[in-house]
């Protein structure tokens, strides 16, 4: 992801669709913070959400890994977004599994988790896919409750 992305980014995090299940879409502005957070987690890291493209260079969204608060403990996260108009093709799944990979391959951690909202169960099921089950709700973050997916690596 690179500040060039910020048109896609925007129509992504601007789509109602995309983002039902957070507090509300996101403008412009917000679609570059997001950049720049990724930005700062790749400089940090090594790793943070990657742009997510067919093999035409298609843009569908974003998927890769992040550090998240659960229930006051740092957790690395697998998150992902696709375009409202290429949802349920597989894209989530195979680029979270592309994720789960890299983790087990390149990051120290024993453990990796989705935080999912309770009525996502299209995000849910990419999860439970790539090798998932729940293990806790986190009562943290801008929703009353948010269902915690684990695996160990």
């Amino acid at each position: 992801m690179t500040e060039a992305d910020v048109l896609n980014m925007t129509a992504l995090l601007g789509d109602p669709e995309v983002m039902r299940f957070y507090p509300a879409p996101k403008s412009r502005e917000e679609a570059a913070r997001w950049i720049q957070w990724n930005l700062e987690n790749y400089a940090e890291h090594g790793y943070g959400l990657w742009v997510v493209e067919t093999r035409e260079a298609k843009f569908v969204g974003d998927c890769g890994l992040t550090w998240q608060q659960v229930n006051g403990t740092p957790k690395l996260e697998v998150g992902y977004h696709v375009r409202s108009d290429l949802q349920g093709q597989g894209f989530a799944t195979e680029a979270a599994a592309a994720c789960r990979d890299y983790a087990r391959e390149h990051v120290d951690v024993a453990e990796l988790i989705a935080i999912i909202h309770p009525e996502n169960r299209a995000s849910e099921r990419v999860a439970e896919k790539i090798g998932m089950h729940h293990v806790a709700d986190d009562r943290g973050g801008n929703i009353p409750v948010r269902t915690v997916l684990s695996m160990q690596l």
